[in-house]
């Protein structure tokens, strides 16, 4: 059993930006793939970046790519999303999940076990 919680939500300007953080339970942590999501409002949960277990790959939503980055302390069970260059399009409530997804699945919702309850990202123009 693992619990997530996020933290580092918040409201930034556009061009700024923030680090989200997820902290896990579990003496486990380490074993998951972990991955972000995230849901605007009005629209369905989207893949944003992900993390296979040693940290040695990392995925990304092509609309994230080069501006976000994913990374995790095994030590501090924990996963963190860098964000940068933030756009207003950006904004969305932001969950971090952890699983065993394949390779071929890291952007899938289905694919991941457990789940946060998310933090708000709020992007002004």
């Amino acid at each position: 059993q693992v619990q997530l919680v996020e933290s580092g939500g918040g409201l930034v300007q556009a061009g700024g930006s923030l680090r989200l953080s997820c902290a896990a339970s579990g003496r486990t942590f380490s074993s998951y793939a972990m991955g972000w999501f995230r849901q605007a409002p009005g629209k369905e949960r989207e893949f944003v970046a992900a993390i296979r277990w040693s940290g040695g790959n990392t995925y990304y939503a092509d609309s994230v790519k080069g501006r976000f980055t994913i990374s995790r302390d095994n030590a501090k069970n924990t996963v963190y999303l860098q964000m940068n260059s933030l756009k207003p399009e950006d904004a969305a409530v932001y969950y971090c999940a952890a699983g065993f997804p394949t390779a071929q699945a890291m952007g899938v919702m289905r694919a991941y076990d457990y789940w946060g309850q998310g933090t708000q990202v709020t992007v002004s123009s």
